[in-house]
């Protein structure tokens, strides 16, 4: 085997730099499990009622509820994690204290949807705690039993929901990316510090921080089994993934939402949205983030309207701040090798953390492979993480280390939309808002494809 590369097909987003640093993604791992011992379903203290709401109930929340269920109770369902499937006819829960309230998005007929799939659970959801429009999240976070927010609107929507959620009291788990632009990223991280000061907890679907697995092989690296990192590399290369066709019933609104992946303002592209795993990782390992980014991307085989205005591949060199390169890659094209994974060079080895076959290796300074460490469902654990912090009264706070995440692929899609060098406080403090003004259903003009030399960035 090469030992230096990821072999996996693609089957799996006033404040300084200085500011950031001292909280980095080694302080703030959030999951692991070094740092909270206490994050054991079997130690939690089960009486704490554990009271949910949903914001955002398409395929990716109702995965998140449902894996919620699985984390706190007893459920017999197919594991759902980001891709939901019918649950079984049969299947119960056995509640611990644990309780879907309410249910919320911009369409009920998404919100119905997830009831269905509750009721197969036996979880039924009134009338009257269901709620959709634009403005139904602030309904849903009014309900004063409410103490656990899932939110898996998409990213456009989380910073400003989130804030809106630890403002009123509640905890949250959120989907990735954290944000799409720079203003998005420091609501972000306002929010972080309002959940902080009032001891909520955030945990993020950046899952690969609840793997036993992971969490072994960061630490063996900063433990300096590889010996000082030299570069790294990181790829999510894969296939297209799902779009939904415009109908003539549709605004300009609804079919963006509704295709919301294929839109800069609404997911933040594909290097936000999907890359922004592998960018979570090499910041981990870095105990840092990029302090530059110098990259290039485009869309060439992705060019229909259905695909809206995003690019379809990136290449881009980031910068940490002692010199050390990371080299990315993401693309999502059909008909392509796919390859999905992190590889960290030291001066005394190399880490894999992915080597084909789902694993984690390290060559050098002494080898050693993950096989043997039970990672169970990292979807599920994300939430009997956040579930058991809470209860032990320590609650896991991740919203920086997502803005770290999401503000590096910001980073380095900016430079490729622009096709110059973009620098971490360029993009951390940018006056450029992705979105509308004002969120309503009609006319929306199409986003034009951004364009190296021409797209504007401040």
């Amino acid at each position: 085997m090469n030992t230096s590369d990821p072999t996996s097909p693609a089957t799996e987003s006033k404040c300084s730099r200085r500011h950031f640093l001292r909280g980095s993604s080694a302080a703030l791992a959030g999951a692991a499990f070094a740092e909270f011992p206490f994050v054991s379903g079997a130690r939690a203290e089960a009486d704490m009622p554990i009271r949910i709401g949903v914001i955002g109930c398409g395929g990716r929340g109702t995965g998140a509820v449902l894996d919620a269920l699985g984390a706190a109770t007893q459920v017999i369902y197919p594991s759902a994690g980001y891709h939901t499937e019918d649950v079984a006819s049969n299947a119960t829960v056995a509640h611990k204290n644990l309780e879907v309230v309410a249910l919320c998005d911009v369409f009920m007929d998404r919100v119905n949807a997830c009831r269905q799939n509750l009721r197969k659970l036996g979880v039924n959801i009134p009338d009257a705690m269901c709620f959709d429009g634009f403005d139904g999240y602030k309904k849903l976070l009014a309900i004063p039993e409410i103490n656990y927010v899932i939110h898996a609107t998409s990213p456009h929507f989380r910073p400003l929901h989130v804030k809106a959620a630890v403002e009123a009291g509640k905890n949250v788990f959120m989907e990735k990316p954290g944000a799409v632009d720079g203003p998005g990223v420091r609501t972000l991280l306002e929010a972080g510090e309002i959940a902080m000061a009032k001891n909520l907890g955030i945990a993020a679907g950046t899952q690969r921080r609840h793997r036993p697995s992971y969490n072994e092989a960061i630490r063996r690296i900063h433990d300096g089994q590889i010996g000082e990192i030299q570069c790294l590399r990181c790829y999510w290369n894969g296939g297209v993934i799902w779009v939904i066709e415009r109908t003539d019933a549709m605004s300009d609104m609804e079919w963006q939402l509704r295709n919301w992946n294929y839109f800069t303002w609404t997911s933040g592209d594909h290097i936000a949205e999907q890359h922004v795993h592998n960018l979570d990782i090499m910041n981990w390992a870095m105990g840092a983030h990029p302090v530059k980014a110098y990259g290039q991307g485009g869309r060439q085989a992705r060019r229909h309207p259905i695909h809206g205005n995003i690019y379809d591949h990136f290449a881009v060199e980031f910068e940490y701040p002692n010199g050390v390169r990371m080299f990315s890659q993401c693309r999502q094209m059909d008909g392509t090798e796919g390859r999905v994974g992190e590889v960290i060079q030291g001066t005394k080895g190399v880490a894999m953390l992915n080597d084909g076959n789902n694993l984690l290796t390290i060559r050098g300074g002494g080898n050693w492979r993950s096989r043997g460490i039970e990672d169970g469902n990292p979807y599920q654990k994300e939430h009997q993480n956040l579930i058991a912090s809470i209860r032990a009264g320590k609650p896991i706070n991740e919203a920086k280390s997502l803005a770290e995440g999401t503000l590096t692929a910001v980073m380095g899609r900016e430079s490729a939309y622009t096709g110059r060098t973009v620098e971490w406080d360029e993009a951390l403090h940018s006056k450029l808002r992705y979105g509308p003004d004002k969120y309503e259903f009609g006319s929306l003009p199409f986003p034009e494809v951004p364009v190296p030399g021409k797209h504007k960035f401040s």
